[in-house]
């Protein structure tokens, strides 16, 4: 039989603490010393420009303008940039490499300013109508029923302009096949119906031809007792020349 003292020493002894982790550090990478790209793998893989600028935007994003020059200068330039380097600006182009111009359709450009009469420059204007009641001036679009947006304007001098502010949209003209064999147009144009601002009467109350015949339509349309033309176009306003009794009515004067 074991004495008590003997048993109560195995229990009464302390653990060993556990032994911390070793902590291995990770392999160190070899850096490359020579550059990733060299001038005759760049020659022998991508022959022409084209197929130089198209590989250095799949790697780096820039678009390069390589054609025409020597061969040294842009093979040079081409590995510059694909080792790191950021391109001068004159080397830079504005076109993707891999668009090819004849598979784009051409579109005429599109007017974005007209002139202002000299009857209506810098003079206040004193009412404004839209509507859209008058058929498109193309035959295409007006056999189509689609109409236009325009817009009436009187100045204070009593002048009256009208102005076709839409829509604008673009339309396929003709056909020819691209390089995959379908179908597409020659190219596209505007339907434009704009002019810009347009006197159909001027300041001494002579309507224009265009003007008599846009005051019949508009007369022809009937609001409450009156017209169109009488109700929302040509209407009449006192002002005087204290522009304060126009904002305040109830001025002391």
């Amino acid at each position: 039989m074991k004495k008590k003292s003997e048993s109560a020493s195995v229990w009464d002894t302390p653990a060993e603490p556990a032994a911390e982790p070793t902590l291995t550090a990770p392999p160190v990478r070899s850096v490359p010393t020579e550059p990733l790209f060299d001038l005759e793998g760049l020659m022998t893989d991508f022959p022409t420009a084209r197929e130089l600028e198209q590989f250095v935007y799949d790697q780096t994003g820039y678009v390069l303008n390589l054609k025409g020059r020597s061969n040294r200068f842009k093979y040079q330039t081409a590995m510059d940039v694909l080792n790191g380097q950021t391109p001068d600006d004159y080397l830079l182009g504005a076109e993707n490499p891999y668009l090819d111009k004849n598979d784009i359709i051409p579109m005429d450009k599109l007017r974005d300013s007209f002139p202002i009469p000299e009857q209506v420059t810098n003079v206040p204007m004193i009412t404004m109508f839209q509507t859209r009641q008058f058929p498109h001036p193309d035959p295409d679009w007006k056999a189509a029923g689609q109409k236009c947006d325009v817009v009436f304007k009187k100045y204070i001098n009593n002048v009256i302009t009208y102005e076709i502010i839409g829509p604008v949209a673009s339309r396929a003209v003709g056909t020819r096949v691209n390089k995959f064999g379908k179908e597409v147009p020659e190219k596209y144009e505007w339907v434009d119906p704009r002019q810009g601002e347009q006197v159909i009467r001027d300041v001494t109350g002579q309507f224009t031809p265009v003007g008599t015949r846009l005051r019949t339509a508009m007369q022809k349309q009937k609001v409450n007792k009156t017209d169109w033309w009488t109700a929302w176009i040509d209407r009449d306003f006192v002002i005087g020349g204290n522009n304060a009794s126009i904002d305040d009515p109830w001025g002391s004067n």
